[in-house]
């Protein structure tokens, strides 16, 4: 939950800068007879803005009309997203929503006629630009607007209005418990439905004694693939202990940390307590005297611990380009 709230908060505060600094239209609905739903990002092109009021231009046009969706993850998938880039869920999710602009415009509804009325708008590029909760680091990537795409992910949606049950759709994630996704649809309980209190989601995939032998197969295969990839990854990891960052083949190495330690500085503690007029501790107590500072607003003073490092973890992306 804390880290839906603070990637709620991230992209809020990025859309709102965005709006404020660039003059970008940052969420505007768009619908049809079907879809409904949220644009993040939408940076018009000279010849579009130019059809507006001068107060609701941007102050430097796109060379083309882009729609972009700003998305949140936490660290543990992020070096998955710098590597593969958006889920076909998400793919589909923007291309609908670019393929409503170019064929509606902006939806009819109160604060932004004036966008409705510049009808169907020509979106020629749709953007990813995804934010690291953990880090704060940004990875962004465009896409040409795919005409295919959006006709395969209105195919899509067809199928589920086509749909009398849920159980005649695939589950394209694995369930409330399991996927933050699942977790805040609002089809959740539609999608699975009639789960017994107390008991994962999940169970009710399990109809007979052949279900429960293919789970237990694919625990045994899951055991197999982790064990295996934890010792590839920890010969590899062993391997290129000393070598330089830098792109190899298809990736690229880095490494992060290495860096000398540091550690309270017991000394200088005891002299900004005798500033301060705080009691110093008569029996030494580092944690003790830390949190006292802390509470009393003052900083730390931190020295480099002697002969200690920090833990030296490696990075591997896709191969960087030169620029």
């Amino acid at each position: 939950m804390r880290a839906a709230i603070l990637g709620t908060y991230i992209h809020l505060g990025l859309l709102e800068d965005a709006r404020r600094e660039y003059g970008w239209l940052v969420e505007r609905t768009v619908t049809d007879e079907v879809l409904r739903g949220h644009v993040d990002v939408v940076q018009l092109d000279a010849v579009t803005a130019a059809r507006l009021p001068k107060r609701h231009r941007p102050v430097e046009p796109a060379d083309v009309v882009t729609v972009e969706d700003v998305k949140t993850k936490s660290g543990r998938v992020w070096d998955r997203v710098v590597r593969y880039g958006p889920t076909a869920a998400e793919m589909r999710q923007v291309m609908l929503y670019a393929d409503l602009l170019r064929t509606v415009g902006f939806a009819d509804v109160p604060g932004q006629r004036y966008l409705h009325r510049l009808g169907p708008v020509d979106v020629q590029r749709v953007r990813f630009r995804f934010v690291c909760r953990d880090t704060g680091d940004e990875h962004v990537q465009e896409f040409d607007f795919d005409p295919w795409l959006a006709s395969e992910a209105r195919w899509w949606v067809d199928r589920v209005l086509d749909a009398a049950t849920p159980e005649e759709l695939p589950r394209d994630h694995d369930g409330p418990g399991l996927s933050v996704i699942c977790d805040n649809c609002p089809f959740r309980d539609a999608c699975w439905p009639d789960v017994p209190p107390g008991r994962p989601a999940q169970t009710i995939l399990i109809h007979d004694d052949a279900d429960r032998a293919q789970a237990l197969a694919d625990y045994v295969r899951g055991h197999e693939l982790y064990r295996e990839g934890k010792r590839l990854k920890e010969l590899a990891r062993a391997k290129l202990d000393d070598s330089p960052e830098g792109n190899y083949g298809a990736n690229h190495l880095g490494w992060s940390g290495g860096n000398p330690k540091e550690e309270p500085n017991v000394v200088a503690m005891v002299e900004r307590f005798e500033d301060a007029d705080l009691v110093v501790p008569m029996v030494p107590d580092t944690q003790a005297m830390v949190e006292i500072l802390r509470r009393a607003g003052m900083t730390v003073p931190m020295r480099k611990a002697a002969g200690q490092k920090t833990p030296r973890s490696i990075k591997v992306s896709p191969a960087r380009t030169p620029v």
